[in-house]
């Protein structure tokens, strides 16, 4: 008889003092690097996460310390760093496959850091779209979802992309026209839901589940079936 080899346990969540120390890290990248913040982090990983052939580590992790995939010095800092980007691209990754809800790095930006600061305190809008950028950069940097040609997900990109201003969007006819149809977000915790909510339905149709074969049969379910069933909240 051969036994299998026990799985080691998935690394924890990161907490806030490693989401604190991996953005000292990005933020201490040397010029002419451009790293992304860790909300832009967050959003860029859930972006490599979606696509329908998931691109390796080789070639998404170079766009964390600079944008433009400029090579980043060595050293034990970088290493620290990767380490905890790929913590966190593993608990998305778990989080995304099972369809559970999972806290998005997105935070309420200050007074200072809104765009009209002197008018008004910042929106649900200006505080997501840290977290869309980066996920933007991934579907620049790796488009084979947005080439896909699935209707069903033009509306999760379009609460997503509803974030930038239209100008940004000149060349998304289907998702602007859907963007028109779409209320903003009342608060930030809104906001964060739909964002969640959006990335779900991607999956769907990007990364859907495989069905689970039953071991024998089972009584017919009355549940509802279909877009019923899928009301991410």
């Amino acid at each position: 008889m051969t036994f299998s080899k026990p799985q080691a346990p998935p690394a924890p969540p990161l907490t806030d003092a490693d989401i604190a120390r991996l953005e000292s890290l990005l933020d201490a990248m040397p010029e002419p690097l451009q790293a992304l913040d860790v909300s832009a982090l967050d959003g860029y990983l859930c972006g490599v996460l979606l696509q329908p052939q998931r691109p390796p580590p080789t070639r998404w992790l170079p766009l964390v310390t600079d944008i433009e995939g400029r090579p980043a010095p060595g050293g034990p800092a970088v290493q620290e760093l990767q380490a905890l980007v790929l913590r966190r691209h593993a608990e998305l990754e778990r989080a995304i496959a099972e369809r559970q809800w999972f806290d998005p790095w997105i935070y309420q930006l200050d007074d200072a850091e809104a765009a009209d600061a002197a008018d008004h305190p910042a929106t649900p809008a200006e505080c997501v779209l840290p977290w869309v950028a980066g996920f933007a950069a991934a579907m620049e940097a790796f488009p084979a979802l947005m080439a896909m040609s699935n209707p069903e997900l033009v509306e999760p990109l379009a609460l997503l992309f509803m974030h930038f201003d239209a100008e940004d969007l000149e060349d998304a006819d289907a998702l602007l026209a859907v963007i028109e149809t779409l209320e903003p977000a009342s608060d930030l915790g809104e906001a964060v839901q739909d964002t969640v909510r959006a990335l779900m339905l991607i999956a769907d149709v990007s990364r859907p589940r495989l069905p689970v074969k039953p071991a024998y049969r089972t009584p017919r379910s009355n549940q509802p079936k279909g877009p019923a069933r899928r009301g991410y909240r």
